[in-house]
């Protein structure tokens, strides 16, 4: 359950953090920590190899965005704004999210989503993500590559690529 709901977090995060007019993130490696608060308190760290190709491909999967009633970005001050509304395992997700940094070497996003009705028992969720630049991206490690840290049940973490896996989806 808890990997479900990390997981689903992580994908709206990262779907709405590289929305078409998004700021770009540098080239190379990234480690982001994300907090998730609430009875699902979790915190875990992966780091992201990206280029300018693949932080594009991280918006969000077809099937994330058909489901999406919402998907609204909007810059305020410093910051971007997103408000999107996604159904998926059979709840309404309302999600708002502001993202403030400078993409190339820092960022933070502070995200609450409510579910209706709950989701595994689960009314709201609230993340914090904080991200900074590493340096070129690991030997071994190609654009898109993810090597996640902290799961739970996975203590060596594990490393997979969204973009090959939307191809295995399809």
């Amino acid at each position: 359950m808890r990997k479900t709901l990390i997981a689903t977090t992580l994908m709206l995060a990262a779907g709405m953090a590289c929305a078409a007019d998004a700021p770009a993130r540098k080239s190379g490696l990234w480690e982001i920590t994300n907090n998730m608060s609430g009875p699902q308190q979790m915190t875990t760290t992966m780091q992201q190899c990206v280029d300018e190709k693949t932080d594009k491909l991280a918006d969000q999967p077809g099937d994330m965005k058909q489901n999406c009633s919402k998907n609204d970005m909007s810059r305020s001050g410093g910051k971007v704004i997103v408000d999107s509304v996604c159904k998926f395992e059979g709840t309404t997700a309302t999600t708002h999210a502001e993202f403030s940094g400078d993409f190339g070497s820092n960022y933070r996003g502070d995200i609450r989503t409510t579910y209706n009705p709950p989701m595994h028992g689960m009314k709201d969720s609230a993340m914090v993500i904080t991200a900074k630049w590493l340096g070129p991206c690991k030997p071994g490690m190609k654009p898109g590559d993810v090597m996640m840290q902290g799961m739970p049940g996975m203590p060596g973490g594990m490393k997979f690529n969204p973009a090959d896996m939307q191809k295995q989806m399809r």
